[in-house]
């Protein structure tokens, strides 16, 4: 993440900086709808009834260890620090959102925050990701992660300058997102003691 400013470390952030940070996140997530898959629409499907029930069976949430996440992590596999999983779209299958990582020994490396969906119709197929709520290069943390109902909320925890440790964010700020439309839409909370 580049710096919003000269060197800011010692400073505390005006709600200037809360808005380009804001903005930014934005463009990420206005961007990477140009760039989804084009399975990301929610869509309806029918499925036979479990037997002696009348009653459809209860679809299985994907699994993120399973997953692959656009994200480059050497030799290893990204660490799934958090889930939550909930029928976000309304098409009566439960996707799965992740909080991952690389692994490393030390320091907080920048987290990625994906949408998972399960392909249908194909047993044992790993869960594919449909939406990129925070993409790892943005260089952020993720603190506060809940799903709830229909809402995904998180504490987005930035940086004010490349001089900031990377272990001690001094940026943040609470976000949600909503499947409106077909897709997707980040909400961005206003800044403490802005309004």
């Amino acid at each position: 993440m580049q710096p919003l400013g000269p060197d800011l470390a010692h400073t505390q952030p005006r709600p200037v900086h809360w808005v380009a940070t804001a903005a930014a996140v934005a463009a990420v997530i206005a961007g990477g709808s140009f760039f989804q898959p084009s399975d990301a629409k929610a869509t309806t499907s029918t499925t036979a009834s479990a037997p002696g029930t009348g009653r459809l069976p209860a679809a299985k949430a994907p699994d993120p260890r399973t997953a692959d996440y656009p994200m480059n992590c050497g030799r290893a596999r990204p660490d799934v620090v958090d889930r939550g999983s909930a029928d976000l779209d309304g098409d009566g299958r439960p996707e799965t959102v992740a909080v991952v990582r690389c692994p490393t020994a030390f320091g907080t490396p920048p987290s990625g925050v994906y949408v998972l969906s399960q392909p249908t119709g194909r047993a044992g197929a790993a869960p594919r990701v449909v939406a990129t709520f925070v993409d790892p290069k943005e260089g952020m943390s993720i603190g506060d992660f809940a799903v709830r109902g229909k809402r995904v909320s998180a504490t987005l925890l930035g940086y004010s300058s490349a001089k900031v440790p990377r272990c001690c964010p001094d940026q943040q700020r609470k976000v949600n997102w909503r499947w409106r439309d077909g897709k997707f839409v980040l909400k961005a909370l206003p800044v403490p003691g802005s309004v």
